[in-house]
């Protein structure tokens, strides 16, 4: 399909200069550099702290682009996806006039982001199965809608969204899909960076946070068209990404070996708890996941986390979530800390 994006963008953000750093204006190798006001001498920790990070992640893209099989530059760096989320509102949504579409129950930041933003939030509340109404997301798409949010595997239900359908909403709609794939390591179905060839209005955001173990370091990624890119990098702040947050996802990027290791572990555990869970007394029902975290229907939800806290186990209460009621999610531990969370919950009085 074809995407004038110029149809979506905020017309201040047409016209905007972006802010030029010091790195921006300079391409190659140097002994000295005297161009950013950085202290020449050094700083109390490292010797290269003193100096401001690549702006654009360069060698962290470089080490993504073959990872995911996408070229470095469709590929945005954001310090955590929230600035991703948030960068995509401020690029294309004109606050009191256009709106989003989410899908609840799904990831909160969407509608925080929005609501930031003044943007209208529309809302088409997932089927029963928790998957994607497509008629009703329809029906609330109007001239102003600028973004649908898809969530896959979706936060907090754990289920992938059948991937015929991102590719019917791709297909009819005009606007920014994004599906954000947090947990798709966790997942055996194909991630949408396939699509992005066939999609232009594609963008797909993905994390470090879960499956690489790196969530105190705050990187996020969206993959998409270099059109796409080339907004995100004109609106972002110049230095998003720290010189050490940087130095650390290098050496990470290295071990995707271990990462696929920790994998394995986790989805092991999280089958072990699949079949462990149901056979207590306070469990109603576990909802099939393919993320690194289980949606448990319990007996009395406010009253079981209420008795895990006393016990030093901390779980989240989505009880008050839509189509969520009386659920828990709980994220997939290690061995040793998910027996505790089932002793626990065999000790607990209906």
């Amino acid at each position: 399909m074809s995407l004038n994006l110029n149809n979506l963008l905020r017309s201040n953000i047409k016209a905007l200069t972006p802010y030029s750093s010091a790195r921006d204006e300079f391409h190659g190798e140097a002994k000295i550099f005297l161009d950013a006001n950085e202290n020449s001498i050094g700083s109390p920790l490292i010797k290269w702290y003193n100096r401001y990070p690549d702006p654009y992640q360069q060698k962290i893209k470089e080490k993504l682009s073959a990872i995911k099989a996408v070229s470095p530059k469709q590929i945005f760096i954001g310090n955590g996806s929230d600035e991703c989320i948030d960068l995509l509102y401020r690029a294309f949504c004109n606050p009191g006039k256009d709106n989003v579409i989410i899908c609840p129950p799904t990831y909160g930041m969407y509608e925080v982001s929005a609501n930031i933003n003044d943007v209208e939030i529309r809302k088409a509340q997932l089927l029963e199965n928790y998957q994607l109404d497509l008629v009703h997301l329809e029906n609330l798409v109007d001239e102003n809608t600028k973004i649908i949010w898809i969530c896959s595997p979706n936060n907090p239900t754990g289920n992938s969204i059948h991937f015929e359908d991102i590719e019917m909403v791709l297909n009819n709609f005009d606007g920014i899909v994004v599906v954000d794939e947090a947990y798709i390591n966790f997942s055996r179905q194909r991630s949408c960076i396939t699509l992005l060839k066939e999609y232009p209005n594609l963008v797909v955001m993905q994390t470090l946070s879960k499956a690489w173990g790196l969530a105190g370091l705050r990187l996020g990624m969206a993959f998409a068209s270099e059109e796409i890119i080339s907004i995100y990098n004109k609106i972002k702040p110049p230095y998003n990404i720290s010189e050490a947050v940087q130095e650390l996802v290098l050496k990470a990027l290295d071990n995707v070996e271990e990462v696929n290791e920790m994998i394995k572990e986790l989805v092991k555990e999280r089958k072990r708890m699949e079949e462990e869970l149901p056979k207590l007394k306070v469990v109603v029902q576990v909802y099939p996941s393919d993320a690194n975290f289980l949606l448990v229907k319990v007996v009395d939800a406010k009253a079981i986390y209420e008795y895990l806290l006393a016990n030093q186990i901390v779980v989240r209460d989505r009880s008050k979530v839509v189509l969520c009621g009386e659920s828990l999610r709980i994220t997939v531990g290690t061995a040793k800390e998910n027996d505790e969370l089932l002793n626990a919950l065999l000790k607990f009085i209906v």
